[in-house]
């Protein structure tokens, strides 16, 4: 593979069509090595019939290079030789490096395609059925507690339980690792009775004590993290006996349940500590279908756990390779076409594929991009007359003015605001989007993308714009209570009262319909006030071949692993 690199390194400096006249020594340059191992390495080559070397001996003389082969070719073949190896990092190297060519770029994800998808093998008279599943988002943690991103939760879900979870496509709660519970009248008294002999993943035995200690880290963490409100909300956790907890609430909320059934709420072991939360985070130790044996930068690798309480899964193995495609683009996520590297797909083996159709399928989850104006900052945005003619801009009307709001008019141009817009590095693309669309109108944008850590801090209440997302999926109701009281921090004041005042209802709300019809009321106001714009909202969608089985979706319209399978291919 080191011949490979030097062809293509070569190629990079001289590559054309004709003839290049080149001497040694600028070889031996090029390739930074000896005079003596710059002929070896074009000696290879020319056996290889790479290339055609005509040499030229004497002080002043040039010899002949002319290449024979295309880079793409070249490069396919390292990273089929990679793959053979599974050196996934260096397969994933091979398209960063020449990711500029789309050809390439093209080629190179079709030959990395044909080692993702189903692969079966029969080893000791057993067949061991493996995934191969590519996504765009590295693995950082797999800690309930530390989980930033989507991807991160999806593995999660399958390597821990919660006490409660959704149906899959429907809003009810079912029992987990809680078979039953009651609520007294108060609705912030709850009991949950256990499952008896739930193992852990090491193989000891789950009890109430584990339960107490996974809300007891919960509440004590500093961590600003999804659904924070909620766990900040109870008031104490006790065992009664190694099968019953009694959670108390301080104050009564209908969502408790569905936050409840999330991979936040997910039950650790409480020999944690004795692990070390750093080293949890990539060797976690759960109650679910799968079992992690290995973790790093580009991979995840799941065992099937045979002692899972609910039933052993189908799959034996599955790997979760991240493929970090960082190809430079001046689409938004909106014009994207489908995506063959989506974290929702699953990819059969293309040898097998050949004449067959993809199958498309939605779940019931969508992404909404969308931004928000910070009031809180004293700014431009304080003016409802700013605000309602930058957010007409982003919907293409710039020329449009509420006069209703303000007999003054607005010239961006004039005056040449100047807007600080934050993001995450996910959504830089959207961010860019607006500032370029609010440049034609006069508007002087900069654009901040910093790590989710950073945008919960500071950063975000020094911005003018803000852009985010909304999952909505079966969890959105507990998303939009996160959302909007992360919302109501940089709203004007006498929205945040009104915001409050509905949120409190809607936490003691026990009709799902109606706490709908809250949250709507909540959205109508923000974009009544000039506060919120929604740029674009897309579906989740799988692609998936016929021959796969058992697809269905998680509570976050991710394809449910536990229940995947793989009919034998049969010869006739």
């Amino acid at each position: 593979m080191k011949l490979h690199n030097q062809f293509l390194r070569l190629y990079s400096h001289y590559g054309t069509t004709e003839d290049v006249q080149i001497t040694l020594d600028e070889l031996a340059m090029t390739l930074n090595c000896t005079h003596r191992n710059a002929s070896i390495i074009i000696g290879n080559m020319v056996e290889h019939e790479w290339i055609h070397w005509e040499p030229k001996r004497g002080r002043g003389k040039r010899s002949t290079l002319r290449f024979l082969i295309q880079p793409e070719e070249i490069a396919a073949q390292s990273m089929m030789k990679a793959i053979s190896r599974q050196d996934l990092k260096h397969a994933i190297d091979q398209i960063r490096v020449h990711a500029r060519s789309s050809t390439m770029q093209d080629r190179l994800q079709e030959w990395l395609l044909t080692y993702f998808g189903h692969h079966s093998e029969i080893k000791s008279n057993k067949q061991i059925d493996t995934l191969r599943l590519p996504i765009r988002q590295r693995l950082h943690t797999l800690d309930p507690l530390y989980m930033n991103l989507l991807a991160e939760s999806f593995v999660s879900s399958h390597v821990f339980d919660g006490l409660t979870r959704r149906a899959n496509n429907t809003d009810e709660i079912l029992p987990n690792i809680a078979h039953a519970w009651d609520v007294d009248s108060n609705r912030t008294k709850w009991t949950f009775y256990l499952r008896k002999e739930v193992l852990f993943h090491n193989g000891t035995l789950m009890t109430a004590q584990d339960v107490v200690y996974t809300f007891e880290r919960l509440i004590e963490t500093s961590q600003k993290t999804l659904y924070s409100f909620i766990f900040k909300q109870i008031k104490s956790v006790r065992a009664l006996n190694p099968t019953t907890v009694i959670i108390q609430l301080k104050e009564p909320n209908e969502l408790f349940l569905s936050f409840l059934s999330t991979s936040r709420a997910a039950i650790v072991p409480r020999e944690l500590d004795q692990v070390g939360e750093a080293s949890f985070g990539t060797k976690p130790i759960g109650t679910g279908p799968f079992k992690v044996t290995e973790m790093n930068d580009s991979i995840c690798v799941l065992e099937v756990f045979t002692h899972y309480f609910q039933g052993r899964a189908h799959l034996d193995r599955v790997e979760i390779v991240s493929v970090p495609w960082d190809i430079p683009s001046n689409k938004t996520d909106a014009e994207h076409s489908s995506d063959p590297l989506s974290p929702f797909h699953i990819i059969h083996n293309p040898s097998l594929a050949e004449g067959t159709s993809w199958s498309q399928i939605h779940s019931e989850a969508s992404v909404r991009k969308f931004v928000t104006c910070n009031t809180k900052k004293t700014g431009p945005l304080n003016d409802p007359v700013v605000r309602a003619h930058v957010l007409s801009c982003l919907r293409g009307d710039g020329d449009f003015l509420n006069h209703e709001d303000s007999h003054e008019s607005v010239d961006a141009s004039e005056n040449k605001l100047t807007l600080q817009i934050a993001t995450i590095p996910q959504y830089r693309l959207d961010a860019d989007f607006i500032a370029e669309r609010l440049a034609r109108f006069g508007y002087v944008c900069h654009v901040v993308s910093t790590s989710l850590e950073e945008f919960k801090g500071s950063i975000r209440l020094e911005s003018d714009l803000i852009v985010f997302s909304l999952f909505r999926d079966q969890d959105e109701q507990l998303r939009l209570l996160d959302l909007y009281l992360t919302m109501s921090e940089h709203v004007e004041p006498h929205t945040r009262v009104d915001i409050d005042t509905l949120l409190h209802n809607v936490m003691r709300e026990t009709d799902s319909h109606v706490r709908t019809q809250r949250f709507a009321q909540i959205e109508d106001r923000l974009i009544q006030e000039h506060q919120l714009h929604i740029l674009y909202e897309r579906p989740v969608q799988t692609a998936y071949l016929p021959s796969v089985r058992g697809v269905t979706f998680n509570s976050q319209g991710w394809v449910d692993l536990r229940h995947i399978w793989f009919p034998p291919t049969i010869d006739h």
